[in-house]
């Protein structure tokens, strides 16, 4: 049985499927260097407790924000174009050292990218996530679902240093393999450690219309833009926060095989598709863009394709 199951998992699901360029072509926004390792005997920032909130407009703002933050798609379904919230990367509300909290992104923006020569606001940020991780359409910068984002994340950052990187930013960097990475390993690594909650096919598990636990490919999974398609960024987010409850369990190698794994199946299509062209993309957004496999052939098929 656990042989049948390894199997189907390591078989790519794939659906070509033709779509239109999308006006939106927002650039990489991955360029902040890796966060410092916190030092023996210090502690990670603490954001405030909601109980200290004003009661005022302040208050209701970031209240709002939270309420976004934990459940976008219902809350802004005309945003979100498949079933992620901002808590499935930034977990724990936001709050978790380690977990990309927002405490530790706010403070970082504007951000200056040498890559482009240009500066990168918060909203610029946020903008990508609905754009890539949220498969939707960036909320514009001065609306109340964006001023209610930024406000929350402000708040959780009370107290921190402004344009200083602090420890538990992001996600901590977790070295390649000197012997690469395993689709085949991480088939197994995925059927033992994550099909439980994300399931067997990878499609994440529901209660009524709602994903507790987010699908990790297919259509209703973060698209080929996303930090996430990333191997090497997949594999940091993994060794650091799963399985869910047992971060740091897994070895390094583990991490990067199932992150591969999880990234040899197909998702929707990179919204910057040019001129309909896998290749194309390849070429232009996804060549330098850390270790990937947009564009590259898994199990007789090309990555890239989108799912209907």
């Amino acid at each position: 049985m656990k042989k049948l199951l390894v199997a189907s998992l390591a078989a790519a699901f794939i659906s070509p499927v033709a779509l239109a360029d999308n006006p939106i072509k927002m650039e990489d926004q991955s360029q902040l260097k890796q966060a410092p390792a916190i030092a023996h005997g210090e502690e990670y920032h603490k954001p405030p407790s909601e109980k200290d909130l004003p009661d005022n407009a302040f208050g209701d703002m970031v209240r709002k924000g939270h309420a976004i933050f934990v459940d976008t798609k219902n809350q802004l379904p005309e945003y979100v174009g498949n079933g992620m919230n901002c808590v499935n990367c930034h977990m724990d509300q936001g709050r978790l050292a380690n977990a990309a909290p927002m405490w530790g992104a706010y403070p970082m923006y504007p951000a200056y990218r040498s890559k482009n020569n240009k500066v990168n606001t918060f909203a610029e940020r946020i903008q990508g996530c609905f754009q890539f991780s949220m498969d939707g359409q960036p909320p514009a910068a001065d609306s109340d679902a964006m001023t209610a984002l930024i406000t929350y994340s402000y708040w959780l950052a009370t107290g921190a240093p402004t344009g200083k990187s602090l420890p538990g930013r992001a996600y901590p960097d977790v070295p390649k393999p000197e012997g690469g990475y395993s689709i085949e390993n991480g088939a197994k690594v995925y059927a033992e450690n994550c099909s439980f909650c994300h399931g067997a096919d990878g499609m994440g598990q529901k209660v009524g219309d709602n994903y507790v636990f987010p699908p990790l490919w297919g259509k209703d999974s973060f698209n080929w833009g996303a930090g996430m398609h990333r191997i090497n960024t997949a594999a940091t987010f993994i060794k650091a926060n799963m399985p869910l409850g047992k971060g740091n369990t897994l070895t390094d190698q583990e991490a990067w095989d199932v992150a591969a794994f999880m990234n040899s199946h197909e998702r929707p299509q990179d919204p910057r598709l040019v001129e309909g062209s896998v290749e194309k993309t390849k070429e232009k957004y996804h060549a330098n863009d850390g270790v990937n496999l947009y564009g590259v052939e898994v199990n007789g098929k090309i990555l890239g394709q989108g799912t209907e």
